[in-house]
């Protein structure tokens, strides 16, 4: 093969020309990628180099030398950082590779063509060496994407970052900047999304995706565009909301079964960083089971008031249903769902035996000791607020140390069993069901 090579050279240099003339020209014809990064005089450059390279290789292969592939392998890399596809790559590679074929059995038909025989192992031969390129140039190609990938990963992060906590103080991007490299407008109407941790990844839900939502929303409507960010205590979505309710957020969501806290509405990319800090109150508000497990925070806000200051819950707490606390453990958890529910059905005694399965006298007895316990009148709007208030308390209380039991967090002991069968319900009106009678 080398020999035959050898006796060629001369005319298979100027054919292999000739067919890189062709090559670049068909490729940018056919191929917008292509004709998007190159010009003319570059791609059939690099195509005249690579059918050179080819030859190279064949006469290295015929000596039982190792084909030089370091060319292969910086094109696959070339491309990768330049974004050019793939299979356009390989595309124009495999042209390549026939056109050589041709060339080559053309310039020694041309020499002599009793000595196509002699060229028919060669065959076997070339495609090795092809396969070998590609080879090289394909897995530096994906080794680069990847690397490509995690740096826009790592970017992407760090500039959600900037939105979701705050600008940094020194040389790095304005919120203003880091939205318009995320793709979001600096003024709209924004919301975020922060998720609780121990559950299934957003990843397997049907909000997966890693810079959005479903498709499509009610009505085959497009949802709300989401740009998630894990972190190791949860996940953070900034919601670009356009037209969409607040509400779709919560559509969005319920798929999953997870724990969410949703901010307000905010109208620029400057405010989402409070916004994150509402949501991840909203998230404290949340309910642990039962019903829609997503909080709103302008739904959830006397709950989000109490979550906000904890010193301040936990005076309001003993202050207010101290003695309630003080009884054992079932009077305790009996006249604090009894009280959790009566306010879910706000103040109705006949919903509330009704959610109770109890008579409505029953709600009314337990109601008047809670009274006399705590001092406090279920017809003084004053007092009503401060057990509405007081009872949202005692069940992020019990939320929070349920939580940190099921978590066995590092130096804190399990709540034994004696205690979690003291809690109340976190949702003590929304576990029940409806009792089928109609209110008297």
């Amino acid at each position: 093969m080398e020999r035959i090579i050898e006796e060629i050279r001369e005319d298979l240099s100027r054919r292999i020309a000739v067919a890189a003339d062709r090559l670049a020209d068909r490729t940018l014809t056919e191929d917008p990628d292509y004709a998007a990064l190159l010009g003319r005089a570059e791609l059939r450059e690099r195509i005249h180099h690579h059918l050179r390279q080819a030859v190279e290789g064949l006469v290295r292969s015929s000596r039982g030398l190792p084909v030089e592939l370091a060319d292969a392998r910086a094109t696959g890399a070339l491309r990768a950082e330049q974004g050019l596809p793939l299979a356009s790559l390989l595309r124009t590679y495999r042209r390549g590779g026939r056109m050589l074929w041709q060339t080559l059995t053309e310039a020694v038909a041309a020499h002599d063509r009793a000595a196509l025989p002699r060229l028919l192992p060669g065959a076997t031969a070339l495609w090795d060496v092809l396969d070998q390129m590609t080879d090289a140039l394909t897995d530096a190609y994906r080794r680069t994407e990847a690397a490509r990938a995690d740096r826009d990963r790592e970017r992407r992060a760090a500039l959600l970052d900037v939105l979701l906590d705050g600008a940094a103080d020194g040389g790095g991007p304005t919120a203003a900047e880091a939205a318009a490299r995320l793709g979001l407008p600096e003024r709209g109407r924004f919301a975020v999304v922060v998720v609780g941790s121990g559950g299934e990844a957003l990843s397997a839900g049907p909000a997966a995706g890693p810079a959005a939502g479903p498709a499509g929303g009610p009505g085959g409507a497009p949802a709300p565009r989401v740009l998630w960010r894990v972190r190791g205590d949860g996940e953070i979505g900034l919601v670009e909301l356009g037209h969409h309710p607040l509400e779709s957020v919560r559509e969005l969501l319920a798929p999953l079964g997870l724990r969410t806290g949703v901010s307000p509405v905010v109208g620029a990319a400057a405010e989402l960083a409070g916004a994150h800090r509402l949501a991840a109150l909203a998230l404290r508000t949340a309910p642990e089971s039962g019903g829609p497990r997503t909080a709103l925070l302008d739904e959830r806000l006397p709950a989000a008031l109490v979550a906000a200051e904890a010193e301040l819950a936990g005076r309001l707490r003993q202050v207010v249903l101290g003695p309630v606390l003080a009884l054992p453990v079932e009077d305790r958890r009996t006249l604090l769902t009894t009280l959790g529910t009566w306010l879910a059905c706000q103040g109705s005694t006949t919903y509330a035996a009704q959610r109770l399965y109890c008579h409505r006298n029953t709600v009314s007895n337990r109601l008047r000791r809670l009274e006399q316990l705590t001092g406090r009148s279920l017809t003084d709007p004053r007092h009503v607020v401060e057990l509405a208030l007081a009872h949202a308390a005692v069940v992020q209380h019990a939320a929070a140390r349920h939580a940190a039991s099921a978590g066995h967090t590092a130096g804190e002991p399990p709540t034994p069993p004696a205690a979690r069968a003291a809690r109340v319900s976190p949702t003590p009106a929304g576990t029940a069901r409806r009792s089928p009678r109609r209110p008297a």
